[in-house]
């Protein structure tokens, strides 16, 4: 009797199906990979201009001593910064120095999906306002 040489046609589709399931799970998994280094660098970007946006605030001499400001970076970008006195002592007084408090929150808007925000804060000194007289 002769041994058989080569495979089966059952053979070769069950080798099919194989290599079938294991490329498709190989291609899901590269696709989630792209789709998390797209998440991660509008993070990353968020962040570098969360940071700017800080550093900028915290210079910025004629921000309101109490309230809040805003502004776009593109379309797709945003910021909304709240101002606050912090730490003030019980009897500080018009040019007295304390501590003020800058909220911010930084905003995008992704491709895939609902708006996203990250909320920063810092802290600066300033003088308490003197009152206006007319």
């Amino acid at each position: 009797m002769r041994k058989p040489n080569g495979f089966s046609l059952l053979e070769v589709l069950v080798a099919t199906l194989i290599m079938g399931i294991a490329i498709t799970g190989l291609i899901v998994g590269l696709s989630q990979s792209v789709k998390n280094a797209s998440r991660l660098s509008e993070y990353d970007r968020a962040a570098m201009l969360a940071r700017t946006k800080m550093n900028d605030l915290l210079l910025d001499a004629t921000l309101p001593f109490q309230g809040a400001v805003e502004g776009t970076f593109d379309p797709d970008h945003g910021w909304r910064a709240a101002t606050s006195p912090f730490d003030a002592p019980p009897q500080a007084g018009p040019g007295s120095m304390i501590l003020q408090q800058i909220a911010l929150e930084i905003w995008w808007q992704p491709e895939s999906g609902a708006r996203r925000s990250m909320q920063l804060t810092g802290y600066r000194q300033t003088r308490i306002p003197v009152p206006v007289t007319q």
